[in-house]
């Protein structure tokens, strides 16, 4: 077994307070079923979840010993969407399950140049950008969006 302190608790953001030290972690990083983390303060601890967990910024993590770990959305490299009809380019990205960050005046995807081209075709601008990144949950308020694989059962179109 390991010596780091041990994470086995999620409080979702805005039901915690309290100090807390901050981890700050990119979209994919933050779903995981177990991992070792690293703080900004630059200790390490183990996250161990019975299931895979999708972590939103501003949940936190209790360690076992009662420290709370702030869960932060780190900057990573997207792709800022605007155009003159942000509903239709939302519902192509999203015809594609790809994870989107809905704002009032753009949209925020990972960089995918075959997305991005494809929505320069539809007359959107494209632009990159180094930002956090938190896109909307799944259909039900929860969990992710996938990438689309008609291989699979999980459900139907």
């Amino acid at each position: 077994m390991t010596e780091l302190p041990l994470a086995q608790t999620i409080r979702t953001a805005g039901t915690w307070t309290g100090p807390a030290v901050r981890c700050a972690l990119t979209y994919e990083q933050r779903f995981f079923r177990r991992r070792k983390l690293t703080t900004e303060d630059g200790w390490s601890f183990i996250a161990d979840f019975e299931r895979t967990v999708s972590l939103d910024h501003g949940d936190a993590l209790k360690l076992v010993d009662g420290r709370l770990v702030e869960v932060v959305a780190a900057a990573e490299t997207l792709l800022a969407v605007t155009g003159p009809d942000l509903p239709r380019l939302a519902w192509h990205i999203g015809n594609r399950h790809t994870p989107c960050q809905v704002e009032a005046t753009r949209l925020l995807i990972r960089d995918d140049p075959v997305i991005a081209h494809m929505l320069g075709h539809l007359g959107a601008s494209v632009t990159g950008v180094t930002e956090p990144f938190a896109p909307e949950g799944g259909a039900y308020g929860h969990g992710r969006t996938h990438s689309h694989d008609h291989g699979h059962t999980a459900h139907a179109h």
